[in-house]
Formats: structure tokens, C-alpha cells, sequence
């Protein structure tokens, strides 16, 4: 009797270690393994009201970035590029007509991440002495920076995104249709808006302009932006 115990003890010890090992790590390893990931929110669904409202930002990151995360990660399962970082997916594909479709999930997945980066509650205003000289250079001074970033936003027509970026040491505005990132042109981005519907619609209806004067004023993250130099 003893030895039949003994015997069904190490049955047991062995199923639960392979049940452990199979079960548990492997799972754990194939989802470290995804390319794109999806990062938590840098602050609380509701931390940027009265600006972007909670219901926004939880249909715009709980759905709309989602979503795109979950594609970019379907179509790279068996792409030959999953293994490469985020960058390097996106020049790889871009202004490749086989490889649209990724580009477009890859990019905005990207894209958004950046984006929530670049916002914080309490932010916006007159940044920081680093980065504020180097707009008073490029463009004169903060207020018309402000004024060209806000007339960028409103005349991109359609969706897309509006950017402030470093190109060959200079400040540089430029806007980006759909998917698109400046990454693709050897522009380095410091600053983004996002000007897709979605973004701004629930709060703001068709005053694109105003959305992102309330970023501008009230919720921009110039120290991310200052870290990006």
C-alpha cells in the first residue's frame, strides 16, 4: 500500500510540474513575445476633463487604439518583420502598396502611443526655458508657434495628424494624412495632435481648431516634448 501511495504521489508531482511548465510560462513567454503592445494610459481615463472628456478618451484608447494594436499584431504572426522594433516596421512598409495594411495598423498603433505622451492634466502652456528658446529660433515666438500648429490641424484635410518635429536640427510643423509619420521622411517627432474624428468629435463636434487650442493651452506635456530633443 505504501509503495502504490508512494508511486501516485510522483504521477501527481509529475502531471502538476509538466501542467506548470505548459501551462503556465509558455502562455506567459507568448505574450511577452507580442511586437505591439498596448502600454496602460500614462494617467487616469478621466485626468484630462473638462478637456477631452472620460467618454472620449475610453472609446479613443479602449477602442480605436485597441483595435489597432490587436490587427498590427495579427498581421505581423507570420511577417517576417515581427521580430524588428516599432521603427523599423513602419519604414520597412511604408509607401508599400502589399504592405498597406500593416503600415497602417503598425503605424497607428505607434502613433497613439505617442500621443498619449504628449498629454498630461495641467499641462499646456509656455514650456520650459530649453524648449521655448528653440521655438522663439524656429518660429518667432510661442504665440505664433501656436497659431501655425492650430492652422496646421485645421487645414489637414480629412484625418490624419498634426506634428511638431525636429528635421536636420530644426523645429519643423507638418501634418501627416491617415496613418502617416514623419518617422518615414528622417524627421524626428517631438509633439503630436491627433486630428482624427474620433479624438475630438464627442467634445468638440466639427471645432477641430478648438480641440487643439485646449491641448495647446491646457494639456500638452512640454516636458515629454523637451525630452524628445
Amino acid at each position: 500500500m505504501f509503495q502504490m501511495l508512494k508511486k501516485v504521489s510522483c504521477v501527481v508531482m509529475t502531471l502538476f510540474i509538466t501542467a506548470f511548465l505548459l501551462g503556465v510560462h509558455q502562455p506567459v513567454c507568448a505574450q511577452e513575445k507580442k511586437p505591439i503592445i498596448q502600454e496602460p494610459l500614462p494617467y487616469s481615463q478621466n485626468a484630462l476633463e473638462p478637456f477631452i472628456s472620460s467618454y472620449t478618451l475610453g472609446f479613443h484608447y479602449g477602442k480605436h487604439h485597441a483595435a489597432y494594436v490587436d490587427k498590427a499584431n495579427e498581421l505581423l504572426e507570420k511577417s517576417p518583420l515581427a521580430k524588428q522594433p516599432v521603427e523599423e516596421i513602419i519604414k520597412a512598409t511604408a509607401g508599400k502598396a502589399d504592405q498597406t495594411i500593416l503600415f497602417n495598423n503598425v503605424a497607428q498603433a505607434w502613433n497613439h502611443s505617442f500621443f498619449w505622451k504628449c498629454l498630461k492634466a495641467q499641462g499646456g502652456g509656455k514650456p520650459g526655458e530649453k524648449l521655448a528658446k528653440l521655438i522663439d529660433e524656429n518660429f518667432g515666438s510661442f504665440d505664433k508657434f501656436k497659431e501655425e500648429f492650430i492652422n496646421a490641424g485645421k487645414a489637414q484635410f480629412g484625418s490624419g495628424w498634426v506634428w511638431l518635429v525636429s528635421d536636420g536640427g530644426k523645429l519643423k510643423i507638418v501634418k501627416t494624412p491617415n496613418a502617416d509619420n514623419p518617422i518615414v521622411n528622417n524627421q524626428k517627432p517631438l509633439f503630436v495632435v491627433d486630428v482624427w474624428e474620433h479624438s475630438y468629435y464627442l467634445d468638440y463636434q466639427n471645432r477641430r481648431p478648438d480641440y487643439i487650442k485646449a491641448i495647446l493651452e491646457h494639456l500638452a506635456n512640454w516636458e515629454f516634448v523637451t525630452s524628445n530633443l
